[in-house]
């Protein structure tokens, strides 16, 4: 993922300053106030000496104050005993920043090298290649002395001072591959080391670290191979018979949607590479954006072996006609869906005049008194890595490690076939970040814009490109506070604006926004707004289904619920190396009628600390007002109380479906909203790594919590796990309007007061006017109406 230039368009403008370093740091001045994009040097020789290097060691707890060996082509400097020595090589890469197109196809390269064959080279199929993110510790070190904010004091205090290494240790890269030949996943790690920029050539310059052989599990699918399933099923002969006895013909109207198979049977497991379609098709028409979603195809069974990419399985199993052509199936504007737009709609425009109000610097976000890194991974999106707030002469206070959305599980709620196996997990099967959009396609924003662009490998082990993919910009929010004295007259009031980090992506038929959103009254906001088009069934002519919502003639919309997964490493008030985290359950009780509650109208907040990984399975409750809190344990406020941050849910729903739904066995981690475990590097999905037609019960959340370690004062990491359950309705066709769905976390005494008086109020450069001309005075302190 890299840094995009500002466009100077009305929805994405400005150009963002970095913030300079301070005067201790000022030998990496120049590296860090441009914008830099690292490129991996390809040297030209012998790919089998770089695979029997010695592997350089990586900077741990105790390594934080000794110097790093430094890389071969880099002669050492022995660093000084006082102050910060110039580096040999100005550090490009931050440890978070997310791998380049450069380093990725280095990464592959070395990868494809390392086969032993042309056989299994050529079989290589690269499904994922990500940051293999560094230990904590070595992100203290880059944001203390190499990296913005500049901060040494975010380690601990040593005798005698700090001893800074003259390098980071090098980045490395994960990857997922595929073996097409085999059927084998395996799991690869690629040392990067630093140098100029990839030749030509086709050489590379990494070293692989590890390799191994993940048995029993099939990776995530991709787009190559989804448009091959539907090429193939396309010219599958019974399968053209088919459609012909439906009146189809023409091919190029067919479409074909793979779904994951799944797991409801021994049938399903992943010895072999699965996929069971659905069919729609489309209607002849000349709207450039012919709903095809509209006529669903029902009663054809199909399953595809997605290795060898053949039809495994076909049965004409039911002749359900087409649904009539709908006339209100379109979506897209005034005539070309037979329709008329109105005329109503002036413009509304955005204007910063003295541009935004945050400073990016790489990947690093300054905004008002926040500061964060933005990631990119192709499963996840969208990451947000340290989190913290710049409290006055507290200095810099860490609010979290790293934020995300790891997972989501669409089950549909009808027991007919083919709708009782459509239960995707979008994360886990396909991948939200592979799936994002483009924003130059559609800019979903207003004001000024600072765009990322997002890299990832392609099935080949080609390098793709998603410009525009991820969007920086600040939002107004409404009224942030405001009190007026009815004595006096005076009132003071203040606007609140957010800054907005997000993405969209496309998953077949559905459109899922991930939004971060902070405030200047320190809350973190996150939101899933979820539109696009229903997953539709057929029905016989008269027949109606209670599962659904008919639609329109022939159409029904089944009930389906969407879950969403947020992964919080939470670090409230702990500085790098610090575990001193804490959960607090907090429920309100009604006092018992008696002599404390003579007049039956007392109530208070009841907090049970959350001991153990089992205690804390958790689930929402509306009626208690129930939240938690997370807690620093050894940090107090002005009034002694543990500082923290609370979890404050919004609306949510648990599975609707018995407990021996096969959804549940891969997806365990819905039977309760909120999970907290002891943070461990490799726990990072609720259904583990590979959840596609995974037929292990329970893998992830649900057995890792049986270990049942101790949450009393440690490193947290929050599983929330929230959704909506979705009734179609009229209104949600031809294209749903957007549904919300998120939670907050909020400060809870972490602040002495409210951090949102400081505000300054909003300044008027301009009479009010109405209609063109300007209003008249305003008498006697009160406002005219518009």
């Amino acid at each position: 993922m890299a840094t995009t230039q500002e466009k100077a368009a009305p929805c994405c403008v400005g150009s963002a300053k970095p913030s300079p370093p301070p005067v201790a740091a000022s030998v990496l001045r120049k590296a860090d106030e441009e914008l830099l994009v690292h490129e991996w040097a390809v040297p030209a020789g012998d790919p089998a000496e770089d695979l029997t290097r010695k592997r350089a060691p990586s900077v741990g707890g105790a390594a934080l104050v000794r110097p790093v060996e430094p890389l071969p082509d880099s002669p050492a400097k022995p660093p000084a005993n006082k102050g910060i020595p110039a580096m040999v090589k100005p550090q490009t890469s931050h440890p978070l920043d997310p791998l380049s197109a450069a380093e990725i196809s280095v990464a592959v390269a070395t990868v494809r090298a390392a086969g032993a064959t042309p056989e299994v080279r050529d079989s290589m199929r690269f499904v994922e290649v990500v940051l293999l993110e560094p230990d904590k510790q070595v992100v203290a070190l880059a944001d203390a002395y190499f990296f913005p904010p500049f901060q040494p004091s975010l380690l601990p205090r040593t005798k005698g001072g700090p001893v800074i290494p003259s390098k980071l240790p090098p980045r490395q890269a994960r990857l997922i591959v595929y073996n097409k030949r085999s059927n084998e996943t395996g799991i690869w790690i690629v040392e990067l080391s630093e140098v100029h920029a990839v030749t030509r050539g086709g050489h590379h310059r990494g070293k692989v670290i590890s390799s191994k052989v993940v048995p029993d599990v099939q990776p995530p699918m991709d787009a190559e191979e989804y448009a091959e399933c539907e090429a193939v099923v396309k010219e599958f002969p019974p399968f053209r018979e088919a459609m012909k006895k439906r009146g189809i013909e023409d091919m190029d109207l067919v479409m074909v949607d793979p779904w994951c198979a799944g797991y409801h049977s021994e049938a399903d497991a992943p010895n072999h590479r699965l996929a069971k379609p659905l069919i729609f098709c489309r209607t002849e028409s000349d709207c450039p954006m012919e709903n095809g979603y509209a006529r669903p195809v029902e009663g054809i069974h199909v399953l595809v072996d997605m290795q060898n990419m053949v039809v495994i399985e076909f049965e004409d199993r039911r002749l359900i006609p087409l649904p009539p052509a709908d006339p209100l199936r379109n979506y897209t504007p005034g005539e070309t869906r037979g329709g008329v737009d109105r005329s109503d709609v002036k413009p509304l425009q955005i204007i910063q005049p003295e541009g935004p109000s945050f400073r990016v610097n790489g990947h690093f976000v300054q905004w008002q008194k926040w500061n964060f890194r933005i990631g990119f991974t192709p499963r996840e999106g969208l990451v947000i890595h340290s989190v913290a707030y710049v409290d006055g002469n507290r200095g810099r206070r860490p609010v979290a490690h790293r934020l995300s959305f790891v997972e989501m599980v669409v089950p549909y709620g009808d027991p007919n076939d083919p709708h009782y196996r459509k239960n995707a997990f979008d994360a886990g099967e396909d991948g939200l970040g592979k799936n994002a959009h483009s924003l130059k396609k559609g800019c979903d924003c207003l004001g000024y814009i600072k765009y990322f662009d997002a890299h990832f490998t392609n099935f080949t082990g080609g390098v793709e490109t998603i410009e525009n993919c991820v969007c920086l910009h600040e939002e107004d929010h409404g009224i942030l506070w405001k009190h007026q004295d009815w004595r006096t007259g005076l009132a003071e009031v203040r606007r609140s604006r957010r800054l907005t980090v997000s993405f969209i992506c496309t998953v077949a038929n559905y459109e899922y926004g991930f939004f971060w959103h902070f405030y200047q009254d320190g809350k973190i906001e996150a939101e899933v707004k979820l539109t696009g088009i229903l997953s539709l069934g057929a029905l016989q002519p008269g027949e109606t289904r209670k599962y659904g919502t008919t639609i329109a003639p022939g159409l029904y919309a089944p009930v389906h619920q969407h879950f969403f997964v947020a992964r919080m490493d939470m670090a409230v008030d702990c500085k790098p190396g610090e575990t001193f985290n804490q959960v607090v359950e907090v429920n309100v009780k009604v006092e018992e009628p008696g002599k404390e509650n003579v007049h039956n109208n007392a109530f208070y907040a009841e907090e049970e600390l959350l001991r153990s990984e089992m205690q804390a399975m958790r689930d929402c409750n509306p009626l208690s007002a129930r939240h938690w809190i997370i807690r620093n344990t050894r940090t107090v406020n002005r009034t002694g109380q543990l500082t923290g941050y609370k979890l404050l849910p919004g609306s949510n729903c648990l599975p609707l479906a018995g407990s021996e739904a096969k959804f549940l066995r891969r997806a365990a981690f819905l039977k309760h909203n909120l999970w907290v475990t002891r943070y461990a590097r490799d726990e990072m999905y609720p259904g583990g790594e590979f959840p596609n037609q995974n037929p292990r019960v329970g893998e992830g959340l649900a057995t890792w919590v049986k270990q049942n370690r101790s949450l009393e004062e440690t490193d947290i990491v929050l599983w929330y796990v929230f959704g909506v359950t979705h009734i179609p309705r009229l209104e949600d066709w031809p294209v749903m309007p957007v549904d919300h769905i998120g939670f907050m976390l909020m400060p809870h005494g972490f602040f002495n007061c409210s951090p949102a008086v400081d505000v300054p109020p909003n300044s008027w450069d301009s009479e009010l006017k109405d209609n063109g001309m300007a209003a008249k005075s305003i008498q006697n302190g009160l406002l005219a109406k518009l």
